[in-house]
């Protein structure tokens, strides 16, 4: 399988759902990072299950069992490899997806790309579970990030229909990423949250499931990150994004509004603050030709809504030839986004981590 992404710094993510435990090796990880354990544990119980009626009741504690690459609580160097346990599995909920793949999930796909022997009990290896260990690495290059004054952040910017307050695509001060991190559910505008929440119960007493979209923000990152043109700060960072679960569009900057604008609209004016050069807007969310230009790189990530919903729906049954009603059981989020934004954001600090290294000389 495809699990290993990077180059600089190289993450490979192993596990299944509802195997005995889930995990990931980091190799290339600067030496000398401080660990500090209280920010990791919280971002892993950002997006850990089970904790507020948004989320799937399967509840687990998503503490990583660090096995490499630590001596007297800073990095070494050597390859990090860390385990997160499986301890709430109900795997006979997943017993008839053999003869009944459910629709909008990777059941008939990973059926024929592995000739059946795929895991299928809670989605196995393309399980949402499997981003646990992705915020784990993401925490840890977070970390790492701090110490060369780069924030990462994120907000909900949307839940079926309902519209958060959008980052200040030209100042976006590194206190409201942090604080946004802190907080149970990460909006700008409280009155937007109650009606999120409000859309969500709805789905959920409909037995169904509703998407949205998470805008990240990173500040602090100088100009002159990328590489053009296969290498794009864009496209590293979309093709790690696109693995996360769900994730089903990326833009940045003012995105597919650009194809409504005129380009006297649409570019970014560059005007000089000290000795620094900043562009009066930022359309293009802090990215030109592929390479930072030192304004605050603003992305938004499209999450599609739980394809696993108790409502009946129809789907192939492969053992009949027919279309028949199949009833999906288990324990399922009505709405993903609510514990997305940490996963989000980990994708970033991954992607963010190995350009600067790459930039700087791996220093």
């Amino acid at each position: 399988m495809g699990s290993t992404w990077g180059s600089a710094i190289k993450i490979s993510i192993f596990g299944e759902s509802h195997g005995a435990g889930i995990g990931i090796v980091i190799d290339g990880f600067p030496a000398g990072v401080t660990y500090d354990e209280a920010f990791v544990l919280r971002e892993m119980e950002r997006r850990a299950p089970g904790r507020n009626k948004q989320s799937t009741q399967r509840k687990e504690a998503d503490t990583p069992l660090i096995q490499s690459g630590f001596l007297h609580g800073q990095t070494t160097g050597a390859p990090i490899c860390a385990i997160i346990q499986n301890t709430n599995q109900r795997s006979g909920d997943y017993a008839a997806l053999a003869a009944q793949p459910r629709p909008g999930h990777a059941d008939y796909t990973g059926m024929v790309r592995y000739h059946g022997c795929n895991d299928l009990r809670g989605g196995g290896h393309f399980s949402g579970r499997l981003t646990a260990p992705l915020v784990f690495a993401g925490a840890l290059c977070k970390l790492w990030l701090k110490t060369r004054g780069v924030t990462i952040g994120s907000h909900i910017q949307s839940i079926a229909q309902i519209q958060d307050m959008p980052f200040d695509d030209v100042d976006i001060p590194a206190s409201q990423l942090d604080a946004l991190r802190e907080a149970d559910y990460p909006v700008n505008n409280p009155r937007a949250l109650d009606a999120m929440l409000a859309a969500i119960e709805e789905a959920r007493e409909a037995q169904d499931s509703v998407g949205g979209v998470i805008e990240c923000a990173a500040v602090g990152l100088p100009a002159g990150i990328g590489s053009p043109m296969m290498d794009t700060v864009e496209s590293r960072l979309s093709s790690i994004l696109f693995a996360v679960p769900a994730v089903k569009g990326v833009e940045f900057g003012a995105g597919f509004a650009f194809a409504a604008l005129r380009g006297s609209h649409a570019n970014d004016t560059l005007y000089q603050d000290g000795n620094t050069v900043k562009t009066e807007t930022n359309n293009n969310g802090g990215v030109n030709g592929g390479i930072t230009n030192g304004m605050p790189l603003i992305l938004r990530v499209c999450i599609k809504p739980t394809p696993s919903i108790s409502v009946t729906q129809q789907t192939l049954n492969l053992q009949t030839g027919k279309v028949e009603p199949l009833s999906i059981h288990g324990r399922h989020d009505p709405c993903i986004v609510t514990r997305a934004a940490p996963v989000i954001e980990a994708a970033c600090a991954i992607a963010l981590a190995n350009l600067f290294r790459e930039a700087n000389g791996y220093a």
